[in-house]
Parts: structure tokens; C-alpha cells; sequence
């Protein structure tokens, strides 16, 4: 149960930093990457290395996702080694969600960026504070939070609230 909502966890903050990351480099349009697209030819040989696995589909993918992909690529060239067997563990989670899962992942990521940018900015800030308790801490509230009704669990979150408004601060 840990292991999967871990994994949850990850996949999410993980879907949700591709999300604020392709709008910044939405406009960013790679040379000779037009209306129509890039032949597959007309690759270089290392972006052709790092998108292998498209070779055989790449001139019927859409010109959109096309650059998309060749802005991944060049993101890719810019990791570290681990950097990049990070993104590779993120990407194989992924690959082991089911269906419903990702579909979960996606709507949290959705309901995460109608959030006003300060709500965004406490719970990113609350992530961070929760990874850098000890593993025994973070285990011992994990289990508190899913031993709680959903009931408890929204008068926990107003009696934080509560507390964060009286300190002025997010409560930690």
C-alpha cells in the first residue's frame, strides 16, 4: 500500500512538472519545425538517437507533438546521468499505471492548476516539508491520513488552515 502511494505520488508531481513546463516552451518552435512538421530526415543524427523510438511513425505524427518531441529531446541532452535514470524510473511508473490511474493522476494534475498561485505555492511547500521528515515520520502520518474518514480528513485540513492564519505562515 505504501509502495503504491508512493508511486502515486510521484507519477503525480511528475505529470505535474511536465504540466507547467510545456506551457513555458509552448511558443519555442525548433528550427525548420513549420506548419508541417520534420522529416525524419532532416533529423540530426542525435536527435534521431534520443527519438528512436518513433522512427517508423515520426513523419504521421502531428507537427504539434512532433515539436514537443523534439523539445524533450533537447531537454534530454541536458541531464545529468542521473537526471536522466531518474526520468527513466519516473517514466517506467508511469508505464505500470492502469488505465484508472493515470486518469487519476491527470484530473489531480487538472484540479492542481485551478488552484490560485498561492494555494499552489503552500502545497508544494507542504511536499517539501513532508520529504524532508524522517522515513519514520512520514510512514506514521501516512498512516494516519489513510486511517481517517474523509470527514476527519477535511476538519484536519481546517484545523491547519486555522493554525497557518493565526501564525501568519504555513503551519509545519
Amino acid at each position: 500500500m505504501r509502495n503504491r502511494m508512493r508511486r502515486h505520488w510521484l507519477v503525480a508531481c511528475a505529470a505535474l512538472a511536465v504540466a507547467f513546463a510545456l506551457p513555458a516552451v509552448a511558443d519555442d518552435v525548433p528550427p525548420g519545425a513549420g506548419p508541417a512538421g520534420v522529416p525524419w530526415q532532416q533529423l540530426s543524427p542525435e536527435q534521431q538517437r534520443v527519438l528512436g523510438q518513433f522512427h517508423g511513425r515520426w513523419d504521421s505524427l502531428p507537427p504539434q507533438q512532433q515539436r514537443a518531441l523534439l523539445r524533450g529531446a533537447e531537454r534530454w541532452e541536458t541531464l545529468s546521468p542521473e537526471q536522466r535514470q531518474h526520468m527513466q524510473q519516473r517514466a517506467e511508473q508511469w508505464r505500470n499505471l492502469s488505465p484508472e490511474q493515470r486518469q487519476e493522476v491527470r484530473e489531480r494534475a487538472q484540479r492542481f492548476k485551478q488552484l490560485s498561485p498561492e494555494e499552489q505555492a503552500r502545497l508544494r511547500e507542504e511536499y517539501k516539508h513532508f520529504q524532508n521528515l524522517p522515513p519514520g515520520e512520514q510512514e506514521k502520518r501516512r498512516r494516519r491520513w489513510e486511517q481517517m474518514s474523509p470527514e476527519e480528513r477535511e476538519a484536519a485540513r481546517g484545523r491547519r488552515d486555522q493554525r497557518q492564519d493565526k501564525a501568519g505562515k504555513p503551519d509545519r
